[in-house]
């Protein structure tokens, strides 16, 4: 197989590309939006161009790797390599024009299932920013040529990321957790795309990010950036009762209070 750093210069080359051809499509759906009121529409065109780049891409490179992804599924590949991909997360904030958005793209081994793989590349690219983050197991998370790290308690409290799901049933639930978390926040922030919240605990950034509801495309990449960086990853054993998994991620002197603080 090849090396974790070489699966993360494929990762970061395709996050790239893909990621121009979603800003390109935005400036070109809001101009057609404009007229046809069809932005939704627009943007479900966008995620499937830009993943089916990504499946191009990689199918070029590595005929015989798996595919897991938002628009396609789960496809089994022959090598024992998955590439599991986000063509855009954060497909609202994308709708709106809200630049907070990622190509989202991980490479893992073994089961392409949560908890039985192993993860070995991550690229989190913001093409509005022009920020990648990446990151190769064993080989530190890094952004551009910035070697990232998690960042610690202070006395000031922790600055927190979270989301919530589309599902109005489970907003309840998602505010009650915030009132939990608030008594060690700073204050909370509400990105709106997972893999820029893991992203930004790797970065320092957050100090911690909780949520229910991620799917694997959300979580993949973002989670390795955040272990590569000294952070923790974990919580997803534990299931509420919509079914949705519990996601924490911080660095090791948050962990253990967040995850309490956060579960039901």
């Amino acid at each position: 197989m090849e090396t974790a750093a070489g699966l993360q210069t494929l990762a970061v080359e395709i996050a790239r590309e893909a990621g121009e051809l979603a800003r390109v499509r935005r400036t070109q759906g809001v101009a057609i939006a404009a007229t046809k009121s069809a932005l939704a529409d627009i943007v479900t065109e966008a995620d499937r161009d830009v993943e089916d780049l990504i499946r191009r891409r990689i199918a070029e490179a590595r005929p015989g790797d798996g595919f897991l992804g938002e628009e396609s599924g789960a496809e089994r590949g022959t090598t024992g390599v998955t590439w599991v991909v986000d063509p855009i997360d954060g497909t609202v904030n994308y709708a709106y024009g809200i630049p907070a958005y990622a190509v989202s793209i991980a490479v893992v081994t073994g089961e392409p299932v949560v908890g039985e793989w192993d993860a070995e590349a991550a690229a989190v690219f913001n093409p509005a920013s022009g920020e990648l983050f990446r990151a190769a197991v064993g080989e530190g998370a890094w952004l551009d040529g910035t070697r990232l790290a998690v960042a610690e308690p202070t006395a000031a409290g922790a600055l927190l990321g979270t989301g919530f799901g589309y599902d109005s049933a489970t907003h309840a639930g998602d505010i009650a957790r915030v009132a939990r978390v608030m008594p060690m926040a700073r204050d909370v922030r509400r990105i709106g795309a997972a893999s820029l919240d893991f992203a930004f605990v790797a970065s320092g950034r957050f100090d911690g990010y909780f949520e229910r509801g991620l799917q694997p495309w959300d979580h993949a990449a973002g989670a390795l950036l955040v272990t590569e960086a000294g952070g923790v990853v974990g919580g997803f054993d534990d299931v509420d009762g919509f079914g949705r998994r519990l996601f924490v991620a911080a660095g090791p002197g948050l962990f253990d209070s967040l995850l309490e603080a956060a579960r039901d």
